[in-house]
């Protein structure tokens, strides 16, 4: 009978657990159906329909689903909803981990509170013991005024966490909805910042303030829409259509990434061959024959890699430079390359900040770097000296000569002066450097290099004679100095190849390193001119 009164009464209790797992879940999902109506009356999806469309389905498992705030002034004491105004927890994208936080604008305006930042660096402490990608979708008022400098604490705490994850596991920012003030910094030291078609925006001061000090009328897209941020001040680095498309753009990236810097790169079946033929004979024909006319270093690149496929980053930033994602042999490899069909390919001030910080970015995760040259030198200006071209272009020079792995690089036809230098020559510890026989590697072009050094000679004749000798000089000066042979004189390059032949060789040289070795002399950090 004892028994029978005991087993009465365990399952009583739970019973009664279970009534209130279901109440509480009831009040969850009754809010949770408040919320996603005021989301999709934005056209904005709920935090964790995000969630769930990022992620393998059915593999989010949250956690501090039933946190809440501890403020109790302002009103606050009465409106404690659950959750805090953040989702967070960890799941698997293509059956690989990932931990998760994503904002709530529903709650408190998505704004950060005590409760809110513990959520927060838990889950990031969590990616950084595990050694897994840590992805961050913002959608936030801002730092929560009821609960003070608390908030503003949170952010630094936040901050903090993402420059000890800097370099240890990759850190993607989406953004959803507003981030403005202190927010934006967090999403500036990460990784990889999305941005979402028309529905978010990303500044440091909103335009009533700015109206309020500078007398300027602008209005939130105009200030830091989703199109100022990735064509103009280059803080975003893709651009999508919509919510949809930026999570696919996360997912795509995540599969080029390893884990950690400690672990290697997913491997996919590669349909790469050294046979005769993977020949594209018609790369033997992408370089005009005239040297002012450029050709869409695209084609080449789309030749080189698996598929064609390519993942770029920051394609609207400072397209004279392209940085993408690829594979060659079902392998990541980062792609740095000049584009003729945008200023020549020249370097300026933002292509050299794009490309040293994507350098840097492959360097730390363990991807090779594939370089293709075709670089008149850095912009000459006023204006770009005034802008520091000096400081900032001096970024990609140490980006490449801090790198340790691998490093291939083609000369496809201008190499000149400090380009040369910088993209990936063999001076900055490039591996493998391998040149067209279109490849001219000089100071200067031959007409420049022709009105310095013959100067006397030039003035000395008149009329056509004049112009005879021009052409002359020019032609002897790219027999005799403007080509690869001279360069692989003296080891600057290793092989001068035929175009066509060209994934062969890249393929070759990225198989000859997979077991590359180096290390730097030991420090705390370098000092990159920032």
């Amino acid at each position: 009978m004892g028994n029978s009164a005991e087993w009465i009464a365990e399952a009583s209790t739970v019973c009664r657990i279970a009534d209130l797992a279901a109440r509480d879940e009831e009040v969850l999902l009754l809010a949770e159906k408040r919320a996603a109506d005021r989301q999709h009356a934005k056209g904005k999806l709920t935090a964790r329909e995000r969630i769930e469309l990022l992620v393998d389905p059915g593999s989010f498992v949250e956690v501090d689903r039933l946190n809440r705030h501890r403020c109790t002034d302002f009103g606050m004491a009465d409106n404690r909803p659950y959750g805090d105004g953040v989702v967070t927890g960890q799941a698997t994208v293509d059956g690989r981990p990932v931990c998760v936080f994503s904002q709530d604008f529903t709650v408190f305006g998505g704004s950060m509170g005590e409760a809110f930042g513990e959520k927060v660096l838990k889950v990031m402490d969590l990616a950084l013991t595990i050694g897994c990608p840590v992805i961050g979708i913002n959608d936030s008022g801002g730092a929560r005024i009821q609960e003070g400098v608390v908030a503003l604490a949170y952010y630094a705490e936040l901050a903090r966490r993402n420059a000890h994850a800097s370099g240890v596991v990759p850190q993607i920012s989406l953004i959803m909805g507003p981030c403005a003030g202190g927010a934006v910094y967090t999403p500036a030291i990460t990784d990889f910042t999305v941005m979402a078609g028309e529905t978010s925006h990303m500044f440091v001061t909103g335009p009533e303030v700015v109206s309020a000090t500078t007398g300027e009328t602008v209005t939130a897209a105009e200030l830091g829409g989703a199109r100022v941020n990735s064509e103009m001040s280059g803080n975003v680095h893709y651009r999508a259509n919509d919510e949809q498309d930026a999570l696919d753009w996360v997912r795509t990236l995540l599969g080029y990434l390893p884990s950690n810097n400690l672990d290697t790169c997913p491997e996919y079946a590669s349909t790469a061959d050294l046979r005769l033929g993977e020949r594209d004979e018609s790369l033997d024909a992408l370089v005009p024959d005239s040297p002012h006319r450029g050709y869409d270093m695209y084609r080449l690149i789309e030749a080189l890699v698996d598929d064609g496929d390519i993942l770029e980053v920051q394609k609207d930033f400072a397209a004279n430079m392209i940085c993408a994602f690829a594979r060659i042999e079902g392998r990541s490899v980062g792609v740095v390359a000049n584009q003729p069909l945008c200023q020549a390919g020249v370097i300026d001030i933002d292509a050299s900040e794009k490309a040293a910080r994507f350098v840097r970015f492959c360097d730390a995760f363990g991807i090779p770097l594939l370089t293709l040259a075709d670089v008149p030198g850095y912009l000459p200006g006023v204006g770009q000296e005034r802008a520091g071209i000096i400081r900032r272009g001096a970024k990609l020079v140490y980006a490449y000569a801090e790198a340790t792995v691998p490093k291939v690089t083609v000369v496809v036809r201008k190499a000149y002066g400090g380009g040369y230098a910088v993209m990936g020559s063999k001076h900055l510890g490039a591996d493998v450097n391998l040149a067209w026989p279109t490849a001219e590697i000089a100071v200067m072009g031959a007409e420049a290099a022709v009105t310095v050094l013959y100067r006397r000679e030039l003035h000395a004749v008149a009329g056509t004679a004049r112009e005879a000798t021009r052409l002359r000089l020019v032609r002897e000066y790219r027999e005799r100095f403007a080509t690869p042979y001279a360069a692989a004189e003296r080891g600057y390059v290793d092989r001068v190849i035929r175009p066509a032949t060209t994934r062969i060789e890249v393929t070759r040289a990225l198989r000859l390193l997979r077991t590359k070795r180096q290390e730097l002399p030991a420090r705390k950090h370098g000092n990159i001119p920032l």
